[in-house]
């Protein structure tokens, strides 16, 4: 499958907090973390566990930085 997002960033998971509705999947990227928030659904689908290799792909409207 081909996608037109550029920024992709391949990482491995740091960790995965299952709510109730939502999951957030932490991710390593460095010395810095990178945090999704997706469905429980998606994430149980995906049987996304600690230490599994992913590609984390950014695509944002906004994306701001400070000095």
């Amino acid at each position: 499958m081909q996608i037109s997002v550029r920024n992709q960033l391949a990482r491995t998971v740091k960790e995965v907090k299952l709510g109730a509705v939502i999951a957030e999947i932490i991710v390593q990227a460095a010395d810095n973390q990178i945090a999704a928030a997706i469905t429980k659904d998606a994430a149980e689908d995906r049987a996304l566990r600690a230490r599994d290799k992913l590609t984390v792909l950014v695509k944002s409207t906004s994306v701001m930085i400070q000095k």
